[in-house]
């Protein structure tokens, strides 16, 4: 596995064991990888195994998606052992670079116009004003920079799954965007680099969020499925930003037979958990 830090020797790695003209399989993280992102690398990797070219994992902790700096500085760096994760799990390459190597000073990196998905539904996009900017903004430039034929990301962060996917549209982009199923611990929790900011006793009450997601597989209405979250939610003393049920892709009200998402963000604790869940009327 090749490990690089600097954009000028991308090459190495996009073109590591391809076929002529065909791009990585890339990966993008924030590094203090755990099992979760293990799962992404191997979807990743067997996807470049099937195109015949190589799996490339990008670390690189984003400034702009953080809204305050305490956050970003709190953020875990954990690079041997992200490295190291990465082997295992099957990429051939890393890209880990310095903020410089993405956002030069002697360039203008715009951040591109905002599919609506990133500002209308009110989830994400009003609990973390900026944040998909800031999204946007380095996953246009990871794709220019990489020239990835597919691009792995994960179904937990699903608003950002939609966001991405639209971006990419947007710019017209050949990339196939490949979503992989969120990993979950033993309680049901899913897993998260924020899990390592949570107590013993806080691990226990955040199993409540897989929980109130099971549970509005019952409701036979999404108004029913949101009262149910709410309830168990609440039961665990979990304080709720956002417990809903919405059309899945477009992310707003649902419309009768359309696909459905349920969608949970909240404290447990300082620390902030999301979750979401294929939600159907009463489980059908």
């Amino acid at each position: 596995m090749r490990v690089i830090e600097r954009a000028s020797e991308l090459e190495r790695l996009t073109g590591l064991n391809s076929r002529a003209g065909t791009g990585c399989v890339l990966v993008p993280t924030m590094g203090a990888l755990h099992a979760g992102h293990a799962a992404l690398i191997e979807h990743g990797a067997r996807s470049a195994s099937e195109r015949g070219t190589a799996c490339v994992v990008t670390i690189f902790v984003n400034p702009s998606q953080f809204e305050e700096a305490s956050d970003f500085d709190r953020y875990p760096r954990t690079l041997d052992d992200d490295l190291a994760l990465c082997e295992r799990a099957g990429a051939g390459g890393v890209f880990c670079p310095a903020v410089s190597e993405v956002y030069p000073e002697e360039e203008a990196i715009e951040t591109p116009a905002l599919p609506w998905v990133a500002t209308r539904p009110g989830l994400e996009d009003a609990c973390r004003p900026g944040h998909f900017g800031g999204v946007c903004r380095v996953v246009g430039r990871l794709f220019d920079l990489c020239r990835p034929a597919a691009a792995v990301f994960g179904e937990k962060d699903w608003q950002q799954l939609q966001v991405v996917r639209s971006l990419s549209h947007a710019r017209e982009d050949t990339i196939e965007i490949i979503a992989s199923p969120t990993v979950r611990e033993a309680s049901g929790l899913a897993m998260s680099s924020r899990n390592v900011h949570l107590s013993g006793a806080d691990l226990e009450r955040a199993a409540a969020i897989s929980r109130a997601l099971r549970e509005a597989l019952g409701a036979e209405s999404p108004r029913g499925a949101e009262a149910l979250m709410a309830r168990t939610l609440a039961s665990a003393a979990i304080e709720a930003e956002y417990a809903v049920v919405r059309d899945a892709r477009t992310l707003l009200d649902p419309e009768p037979g359309e696909a459905c998402r349920a969608l949970i963000a909240s404290r447990v604790g300082s620390t902030r958990l999301i979750d979401n869940a294929e939600w159907r009327a009463g489980g059908a």
